[in-house]
């Protein structure tokens, strides 16, 4: 479907060109958010004596975009999420999650404007951008782990893809760290006793004779 867009967006153009988008893309998005019009002769007509108002108006959701942005700019989301020992998710992070989270902080953003190419299936620090206008995008970390303790624990740089990294298994112990280190062994002492022990039975044999 041809359209004319009503704004600048990403990948497709400038306000006021007419482009050629997939149909399910214009219907279910462009046309009623309010950000494309068909494109025949009548809408160019209407586009070309709105122009001024649409201009404003774009101006308007611009400002109100870098406003989120700026509130958004460096921000971490924690996401807790079951996962097995070498990190992968039992499920995965999508963009609806995403939202649902922002929703949670008190932020307002569309599904659309969750630019993830395929959904997060791994514990992790991960950056995801979002296209909050056409000419406004900002990036976000979401800290995804099996606890909040390990959010914390990969906020400091650790990496917790490993069942040692879980449970705190302490690489520093020796391996025979589980044996008594004050305990003396001495085979020499070992072999003597071997010694006195046959001598007493040899003792006992001739005592009998």
């Amino acid at each position: 479907m041809d359209v004319i867009l009503l704004e600048r967006i990403g990948r497709l153009g400038q306000m006021g060109d007419t482009v050629k988008v997939k149909d399910g893309y214009a219907r279910n998005y462009l046309l009623p958010q309010g950000k494309a019009l068909r494109a025949n002769d009548n809408n160019k007509k209407r586009f070309e004596a709105e122009r001024s108002q649409l201009e404003a108006r774009n101006e308007e959701r611009k400002s109100e975009a870098q406003t989120i942005a700026d509130k958004l700019e460096g921000k971490s989301f924690v996401v807790v999420r079951s996962a097995g020992e070498t990190g992968q998710l039992y499920g995965s992070v999508a963009a609806r999650d995403i939202v649902a989270i922002l929703a949670e902080e008190g932020f307002s953003v569309g599904r659309n404007q969750v630019e993830l190419n395929q959904p997060i299936k791994a514990i992790g620090l991960h950056k995801v951008v979002l296209a909050l206008h056409g000419e406004v995008n900002v990036e976000i970390e979401l800290n995804v782990a099996r606890s909040a303790d390990e959010a914390e624990r990969q906020s400091a740089g650790e990496t917790l893809t490993s069942a040692d990294a879980i449970y705190g298994v302490d690489d520093s112990l020796p391996a025979d760290g589980f044996f008594d280190p004050d305990a003396e062994y001495n085979v020499e002492d070992e072999g003597a006793g071997e010694e006195e022990a046959d001598a007493q039975e040899d003792e006992g044999d001739e005592d009998k004779g």
